[in-house]
């Protein structure tokens, strides 16, 4: 069977508000598309990374977000309550964000194996620069170290919103993210675990473009997509 057609699209440094908008969008384009058999199907994968922000699942508790919301307004961070599962996490320059909004049933999954291969893009992306990312059966996302919890630290949260089997929000992987932003929640609503990223990891600053073009590639092999850029651009040489 030919892999599904999927049309990617890197929205570059955007803040959170336009890029869930555009996330809605999109959505609902999967989804009346699905209602009234529409063909082809659409299905979308968008890159980004954000200007600084916390944002709550609708699960989470306000409570670990440590600092007041005027004080989130202070220091330029946006703050919003969403609609995806999950507790608080950070957005912010130097991790990569990805939103998959994609019809579940056409990729022949449901929401836990859906979820699972998100931590495995995340786990095959890493693995070229020596980093052992792993899941945790207990919590949802990619961590390091997660059986030994004094040092379990998380590198890449995930949290998604689905409706009819079609899929948004998504992972945010820490490449070269500031993790001071994180001293001020609980991570994921988590008191005693860190967080980290793979410049922490690996002590250097990390080509972010070729970590994008890693992932992009994960998400080709583990879902079998076949990625379509919207905007063409050349292949990097690294």
């Amino acid at each position: 069977m030919d892999n599904k057609k999927v049309s990617f699209q890197n929205l570059g440094r955007i803040r959170y508000k336009k890029a869930w908008d555009l996330q809605e969008e999109l959505f609902q384009s999967v989804v009346d598309a699905k209602v009234h058999h529409t063909l082809p199907k659409p299905q979308y994968l968008l890159f980004c990374e954000h200007e600084p922000v916390y944002t709550l699942g609708k699960s989470g508790n306000r409570q670990n977000l440590l600092i007041a919301e005027q004080v989130c307004r202070s220091k330029n961070i946006d703050y919003y309550p969403i609609d995806r599962g999950g507790d608080i996490t950070y957005h912010g320059p130097g991790q990569l964000v990805a939103y998959p909004i994609i019809d579940m049933e056409e990729f022949h999954v449901g929401v836990k194996a859906y979820v699972h291969k998100l931590e495995e893009v995340v786990i095959q992306t890493l693995r070229p620069y020596g980093i052992a990312a792993e899941k945790d059966e207990k919590a949802m996302g990619v961590w390091i170290d997660a059986q030994r919890p004094a040092k379990a630290r998380k590198i890449c949260a995930i949290g998604v919103r689905t409706s009819r089997f079609v899929t948004m929000h998504g992972l945010a992987l820490n490449v070269n993210t500031d993790l001071t932003y994180f001293n001020y929640i609980n991570p994921c609503g988590f008191t005693d675990r860190g967080v980290t990223s793979m410049q922490k990891e690996l002590g250097r600053e990390v080509d972010f473009e070729e970590v994008s073009y890693r992932m992009k590639a994960a998400f080709s092999d583990v879902f079998g997509m076949k990625v379509v850029e919207e905007l063409c651009s050349p292949t990097p040489s690294f």
